[in-house]
């Protein structure tokens, strides 16, 4: 598609989407206005915010529209989305609630909300959706507060989030804050993708690179097929065969072998084939000396990914899943502590979690005998390298008069990583010359290089 076009069918999604929500907020504030004068006893043109007409959002195209419709949103649903936006997209309109109680001299109990610390407005609280969608009738805020519970899809899956300052307080005092990637997704039209930050300490990896070009052992890529298969089909197994009480969702797989074997890329191809997103956790911004900060940067992780079916990939897996200690201190006992947290975690992981290693006998048996898989990535093997040589050089080059990929490959044991900065050496030194002639002098001197990197000599 032309990127023009791709451009006005953007710039037309957007404009629907905005469309939609502006008839979302017009019909909120009337609900609004409506609870305010039912409640306070004003003349108003409806007995009770049920009767204020709910605007047909399906005449609309974007994310916010079709995100009623593919939920089959009811009115209370959608009031409940706009409370949690409102702050982001019309915060004036709670300016509603900053009046003042003649009996008290203060704002409102029942209404809830709290002034932000930077933010000028009013942010929601649950309080104060219950008091839109019931006021002060009693049978129905009492249900409302069921069917608003931690059960909602809403508030379950993350959509919307009840933050509570402290375990003390009311449960409805908590702030209702829609979480980054529905803002992302319903405001913007956007794909939701977390900054790398010490907030969320993993990297979104891909690969331009076809699944054909994996170049690994026939038993290798079966192992990997059905790690494929469960990715794409183990939600429907587990629920249309009826196995979801007799098995844990997830899987866990461990790859280990040397450094450029595959394991890394491996991951990306399964990523882009079963159309999930990979996640690679830096263990260094992870792992913390100090006392349960490991597992608070491990929790940010999995509920970043908590219901988006991210494949969560841990390089270097033995940093953080290495033998527990012997317990000598308070120290070795928190590590192994932190060792068990991890396990949990990884365990009730309804997604694919993938570990990686250089040598596998550096992880846990506990977490080995958990995995579904323990999969080698070894060196490959002269046909392999043979494979990996003449798909990684570019068809816009071609090779030296004499020069034979097939002894090259057999007279030097390599890794896929290592053959692949050769290629990158032995390209650019052709370029440096101004051709496309790869020389049989440049594949050895960078041979050389990855062998001096190991502390090898030819």
């Amino acid at each position: 598609m032309e990127p023009l076009i791709t451009n006005k069918i953007a710039v037309n999604k957007q404009t629907e989407n905005s469309a939609c929500i502006e008839q979302e907020l017009k019909w909120f504030e009337e609900v609004l206005n409506t609870r305010l004068k039912t409640y306070f006893n004003h003349d108003c043109p409806y007995a009770d915010i049920d009767e204020v007409p709910v605007p047909d959002a399906g005449r609309f195209s974007g994310d916010y529209s079709n995100f009623i419709r593919t939920h089959q949103l009811l009115p209370a649903e959608r009031i409940c989305l706009m409370v949690a936006f409102i702050p982001l997209l019309k915060p004036q309109l709670f300016d509603l609630f900053n009046i003042t109680n003649a009996n008290t001299g203060q704002r409102f109990t029942e209404f809830g909300c709290v002034r932000g610390l930077q933010h000028n407005g009013l942010i929601p609280t649950f309080e104060t959706l219950l008091f839109i969608l019931a006021g002060d009738n009693i049978p129905k805020r009492l249900d409302f507060m069921d069917y608003f519970s931690q059960n909602h899809f809403l508030f379950k899956n993350k959509k919307l989030n009840l933050n509570q300052h402290a375990d003390s307080e009311p449960g409805h005092s908590a702030l209702i804050i829609p979480s980054a990637d529905l803002t992302e997704s319903l405001l913007k039209n956007k794909q939701y993708v977390p900054e790398f930050s010490m907030k969320f300490p993993a990297r979104k990896i891909s690969t331009e690179q076809q699944w054909e070009e994996l170049v690994l052992s026939d038993d290798v890529m079966a192992q990997i097929n059905e790690i494929k298969a469960w990715v794409e089909l183990g939600d429907r197994m587990l629920d249309e065969w009826n196995l979801r009480r007799k098995m844990k969702p997830g899987y866990r797989s461990l790859f280990y072998g040397p450094s450029g074997s595959g394991k890394t890329f491996t991951a990306t191809l399964l990523g882009k084939y079963t159309g999930r997103e990979v996640y690679c956790v830096d263990l260094s911004m992870v792992v913390s000396k100090y006392i349960g900060e490991t597992e608070k940067n491990l929790s940010k992780i999995f509920e970043g990914a908590e219901h988006k079916n991210w494949i969560l990939f841990f390089d270097e897996a033995d940093a953080l899943f290495g033998k527990r200690t012997n317990i000598k201190d308070s120290h070795d006992r928190y590590a192994n502590q932190e060792v068990s947290y991890l396990l949990q975690r990884v365990e009730n992981y309804p997604g694919l979690v993938v570990l990686s290693t250089n040598l596998k006998a550096n992880i846990d048996e506990a977490f080995a005998r958990r995995f579904q898989s323990v999969i080698h990535f070894p060196v490959p093997d002269t046909g392999q390298r043979e494979r990996l040589w003449n798909n990684l050089f570019s068809e816009k080059t071609t090779l030296e008069k004499n020069t034979s990929i097939r002894e090259i490959a057999e007279k030097y044991e390599l890794t896929g990583g290592a053959i692949v900065n050769i290629v990158r050496y032995c390209s650019l030194m052709a370029m440096n010359r101004n051709n496309n002639i790869i020389l049989h002098e440049d594949i050895i001197n960078g041979i050389k290089k990855e062998f001096h990197k190991e502390g090898k000599t030819i």
